[in-house]
């Protein structure tokens, strides 16, 4: 067996006190599938006298985390500080920048860093590793790295947020508003205090940015992400959706638009009604699931838990593993240079089906004013159901039939200015084969 392969931990919170366990009580499997010993040598973090619930005391403990990058009893920094910027960045840079292996779960800096961390790793020839940052213990970013390596993969989507699709879960099961089951998914550890990354669909949007960059051999844009969370969905609506034959998921979606020569990357991270037949319809809870479309293999699915200790630090560890195996290679399945960078694709010309919500006032003529602006966008009902609500007010849930995005955003500025409307309407786009 070879030498042992040493490691250094920055960030001790539930991932890293995971990984801590992992390797302790698996070491002797692990030891024989890489082919030589992973030992934790230093750990570091904000407090040092925290109860972590992990006996620390055969570790040397260091207080600067930059010192990680330069220790000569290290070969391998795993960050899991979090944060796109900061502390954790310049870790990342002073590590590789010293030619030594990083593992990352962080998917904000490899979304807003990721192109930099690469070229900086290929130039030392050190291991850029984060198979943790998206979807935690699904091997996603290695069965598009590698397995998929020889596909033109033109699509990938899919459930990449497990707090909110808890979120939705709870609310189709119980028949629960936004509000009221958002407490109690914080109250039992399933959301942060501040949920905002989550619900607002950043976090998801993070990795479908990577996601993208790995399916399609393009430059990380994750300011070209079109982002709308789960915030303005309504009980209503989820019922609404289960009586038209769907489920209602935030899914992070990603495709090329055009050929070759001028091709487009069009990457959206909207809640979307999923239809009953589609396997992404039956994810339940905190799990994630993956879609990839490569022209060889066909559809591909990843499916498994998405966060939490065990299956994140499952994760950390296998790149760790890859690394003690020398199985590396390009961070992003290619080198940064060739890379290539897509114009953003326009949704104005993009073809479907959408479900549209609206809040109205229950009197004669509204649904005639709203059909007469869809008529004059080009856009036909394909089904429709009006349920009254308190107050003189109607609630119109609607599914149309296949036509532009354009269409739908000229029926709404033409009801923009409509009495009619009692609120702002929820626009809700339908996944399609």
């Amino acid at each position: 067996m070879g030498k042992p392969l040493r490691i250094a931990l920055a960030g001790l919170g539930t991932v890293g006190t995971g990984v801590i366990r992992l390797v302790e009580e698996n070491r002797a499997l692990i030891a024989r599938r890489a082919g030589r010993p992973i030992e934790i040598r230093a750990v570091t973090a904000r407090d040092r006298v925290k109860d972590r619930g992990v006996d620390l005391s055969a570790y040397r403990w260091v207080d600067d985390m930059g010192e990680l990058a330069t220790a000569d009893d290290v070969d391998v920094v795993v960050e899991l500080v979090g944060g796109s910027d900061g502390p954790a960045l310049t870790l990342a840079r002073e590590t590789l920048g010293n030619g030594r292996a990083l593992v990352t779960a962080n998917k904000a800096m490899i979304a807003h860093h990721g192109a930099e961390l690469g070229a900086l790793a290929e130039t030392r020839h050190a291991p850029l590793k984060f198979e943790a940052a998206v979807a935690g213990g699904i091997p996603v970013i290695q069965g598009l790295r590698d397995g998929a390596a020889a596909n033109r993969i033109d699509r990938v989507y899919g459930i990449l947020n497990g707090t909110c699709n808890f979120i939705l879960s709870a609310m189709e099961r119980d028949g629960r508003d936004f509000a009221d089951v958002l407490a109690d998914a914080q109250d039992k550890g399933f959301a942060e205090a501040d949920p905002s990354f989550d619900i607002d669909g950043v976090d998801a949007a993070h990795k479908l940015s990577i996601l993208a960059s790995l399916s399609f051999g393009s430059t990380i844009d994750f300011a070209g992400v079109e982002i709308r969370g789960i915030r303005k969905i309504l009980a209503a609506d989820i019922a609404q959706a289960q009586a038209l034959g769907y489920r209602i998921r935030l899914i992070g979606f990603a495709e090329i638009d055009g050929d070759n020569g001028d091709a487009q990357i069009f990457q959206r991270v909207h809640p979307c009604l999923v239809p009953l037949e589609h396997p992404l319809a039956h994810v339940m809870g905190a799990t994630n699931a993956v879609v990839a479309e490569g022209n060889f293999s066909g559809r591909l699915l990843f499916q498994g838990a998405g966060a939490g200790d065990r299956p994140t630090a499952s994760a950390v560890v296998a790149d760790i593993v890859d690394i003690a195996r020398k199985e590396t290679g390009p961070a992003f399945a290619m080198p940064t240079a060739e890379l290539e960078k897509l114009p953003r694709a326009a949704s104005a010309h993009r073809i479907g089906k959408t479900y549209l919500r609206m809040l109205v006032a229950d009197r004669a003529g509204v649904l005639a004013e709203i059909a007469a602006a869809m008529r004059d966008a080009g856009l036909s009902i394909e089904s429709l159901i009006q349920r009254e609500v308190a107050d003189g007010s109607a609630l119109i849930s609607m599914v149309t039939h296949e036509g532009r995005e354009a269409a739908i955003n000229a029926t709404l500025e033409a009801l923009s200015g409509s009495d009619s409307l009692l609120g702002e309407p929820m626009v809700m786009h339908i996944l399609g084969d």
